[in-house]
């Protein structure tokens, strides 16, 4: 098949699906939405609940920590459960969260709640791209296209409809989310048929059993730091910035549009071009640079916008690539790796923010971002430890040197939210065999 007729045949798949894979693609758009969707109102909830920095940064913290922890379970309820159940107890656990956390009146309550949202948010994540491989037309590819739009138009939308919300009450966000994911729940429920379970269910410790393997935890670990420098960026640039909450929401709308074009076009491209290796190492320098520039002036406006901004390119490449050359690497099942590669990633992501709010009330606003720009140059050395692996990846070859099947699968994947695209689109692949 041409490029040319496979992106008509792409396209055209992406207008003729049945309703079950819209009902899901919808949810996911909305639950993509909550990584920015709460950046605008950080500020309000600083001011009008009476709070610090810190523990606003735990909305982050108690979302990302159990979302990493709850990811060691995904697959061991998923492999039991089958997708469709999965999917609907991470909907109904993310509305009844997010309806909470509008509900309080406390800066606690709204972090506990959050917490809830994130067990809620890997569980939906860990099976939604399962369920619309399952049912979509015009197989992987199809699917894949319905979660490249999914992922892009939630990642940029969320920031301008947290600011929309936001300018209403900090509230509206919150029940934002909850009123469109009940929707979500209610279409899911009705018109996703049911789905096929796995071949076998998955062992409780087979995540942390996987992080024996080197390949696989040189990545994590280099996930792990990588993400402190984004989660840092994220969690805590909207304070010293100093913007109203619409004008937040417009500079996280074009990171958002950033992250997700180099997610889908940017970081194949590089990859073709220059390989895996030159690509990421590349991206982290350049993020390393940029988080040191937010470190010099944290408050100059102009400064920090083009900063956050720009951030985008180098998350969105970072995210897809890390992603495919982990699941290629690792010498274990996909969703394994998956799991066992998003637990070690998020507890960076999640801890960043809180510590960034804590060293700017002990030491100065510009350490954090100092800190961030020193963990991403750690960050190119862990990976560069590992370079064999990269080399391999673009083989298609695991940490062994065994060729890997469907690699160039994965590389068709993009990398979501909590990177489980590859482990999601397997466990179905599998159960049709």
């Amino acid at each position: 098949m041409s490029d040319t007729t496979a992106a008509h045949h792409g396209a055209s798949s992406l207008f003729q699906q049945p309703k079950a894979v819209y009902a899901v693609a919808f949810a996911c758009v909305i639950s993509f939405m909550g990584i920015g969707l709460v950046d605008p109102i950080l500020p309000a909830l600083k001011t009008q609940l009476d709070a610090t920095e810190s523990q606003v940064t735990l909305l982050f913290t108690s979302y990302l920590v159990v979302t990493a922890v709850a990811m060691l379970v995904t697959n061991w309820v998923s492999s039991r459960l089958g997708a469709k159940r999965t999917l609907l107890t991470g909907l109904l656990i993310i509305v009844v969260f997010a309806a909470l956390a509008g509900s309080t009146d406390t800066i606690s309550g709204i972090v506990a709640f959050r917490a809830g949202w994130g067990l809620g948010n890997a569980l939906f994540i860990a099976t939604s791209l399962a369920a619309i491989v399952s049912s979509a037309r015009g197989g992987f590819a199809g699917a894949i296209i319905l979660y490249e739009a999914a992922l892009g138009l939630g990642i940029a939308a969320g920031p301008l409809v947290g600011s929309v919300l936001g300018n209403i009450s900090w509230r509206g966000p919150f029940f934002g989310v909850a009123a469109l994911m009940a929707i979500a729940l209610v279409a899911t429920a009705f018109l996703l048929p049911a789905t096929p379970k796995p071949d076998h269910p998955t062992a409780l410790s087979a995540p942390l059993r996987a992080l024996t393997h080197r390949g696989l935890l040189t990545m994590s670990i280099t996930a792990l730091l990588y993400n402190w420098g984004f989660f840092t960026m994220l969690g805590y640039a909207p304070f010293p910035m100093a913007l109203s909450i619409t004008a937040l929401g417009w500079v996280f709308f074009c990171w958002g549009i950033l992250v997700a074009f180099f997610s889908v076009i940017g970081a194949p491209w590089l990859q073709s071009r220059f390989g895996t290796a030159a690509s990421l190492y590349g991206s982290l320098a350049l993020f390393a640079v940029d988080l040191a520039v937010m470190a010099i002036s944290p408050t100059n406006q102009t400064l920090m916008v083009g900063a956050v901004i720009a951030a985008g390119i180098f998350i969105g490449i970072n995210n897809t690539l890390m992603t495919q050359a982990v699941m290629i690497v690792s010498p274990v099942e996909r969703p394994v790796a998956s799991a066992a590669y998003g637990f070690v990633r998020f507890i960076g992501g999640g801890l960043a923010p809180f510590a960034a709010g804590k060293l700017v009330e002990h030491l100065n606003v510009h350490v954090p971002f100092a800190l961030a720009a020193g963990t991403v140059v750690v960050a190119i050395a862990v990976l560069a430890s590992g370079h064999r692996l990269l080399a391999q990846a673009d083989a298609g070859l695991d940490e062994d040197g065994h060729a890997v099947d469907d690699a160039d699968v994965v590389t068709g994947e993009v990398a979501d939210e909590f990177g489980g695209a590859s482990g999601a689109v397997d466990e179905v692949l599998n159960a049709r065999h």
